[in-house]
């Protein structure tokens, strides 16, 4: 990666975040010191309700369990949930975060010191080719990039190509694709390095890999095959 030192900068002092779409699954707890007061809030749920989602880990990437217990919430082709109490609430334009405190403020009308445990529990993207654990993320927080990604998928391996990496993404059911090269500080302007729920990576081989990759798998039988040949044809000749 080129312009390293300039990248890290950019990337401490980017603060864009992940929007929620429709499709995300929130689980929502609304918790205070007087739990009655709350029950309404969280209505048709029970402490024995447990959403789980997987966090990367390890050499698998579904190894490892978090646990996110709460009623769950679809956000709708609008863009919008049906919360109890409050009604129809939008989440358009909002992150996890922004959306999060807006709720906590509502709350406030009803509730003291209401505090707001909230999740996407099927935040997930795919990456593939040439990395070296290529699969399904589930991402707990709701938020990630491709930097943080390509990581969790153990880096590049020496034959990806840094500079031609293919995104799809489904954008208000329309399927979008674009290319980024990682070996340009800028490519954290684009926007697809703010990854969103559901998209697909995929980091195309370079031509080394391509060339082996036409390669016979028995070529180097053949090869074997015929130095034997050539010897004792060497060693019959000469007698």
């Amino acid at each position: 990666m080129q312009n390293i030192e300039e990248i890290a900068t950019q990337e401490a002092m980017r603060n864009t975040k992940s929007t929620l779409q429709a499709g995300d699954q929130l689980v929502i707890l609304i918790t205070a010191k007087d739990m009655d007061v709350v029950r309404p809030f969280n209505q048709n749920y029970s402490s024995g309700e447990i959403s789980q989602t997987s966090v990367p880990s390890g050499n698998f990437p579904n190894q490892g369990q978090s646990t996110i217990s709460g009623p769950t919430y679809i956000i709708d082709s609008n863009n919008q949930i049906d919360f109890p109490v409050l009604g129809q609430l939008s989440t358009a334009g909002k992150t996890l975060v922004a959306f999060k405190d807006e709720l906590r403020d509502k709350l406030t009308h009803y509730i003291k010191n209401p505090s707001v445990n909230m999740r996407v529990s099927n935040y997930k993207v795919t990456i593939l080719g040439e990395v070296a654990r290529p699969g399904q993320y589930i991402i707990p927080d709701g938020q990630t990039t491709l930097l943080n990604v390509i990581g969790l998928a153990g880096d590049l391996t020496m034959y990806g190509k840094r500079d031609d990496i293919l995104i799809v993404r489904n954008e208000n059911g329309q399927i979008i694709k674009d290319r980024v090269n990682i070996l340009k500080a800028d490519f954290i302007q684009s926007p697809y390095y703010n990854l969103k729920q559901g998209d697909v990576i995929y980091v195309a081989p370079n031509k080394t890999k391509e060339k082996t990759s036409r390669l016979d798998p028995n070529t180097p039988i053949y090869i074997a095959v015929a130095g034997i040949v050539v010897t004792i044809l060497a060693l019959v000749f000469k007698k």
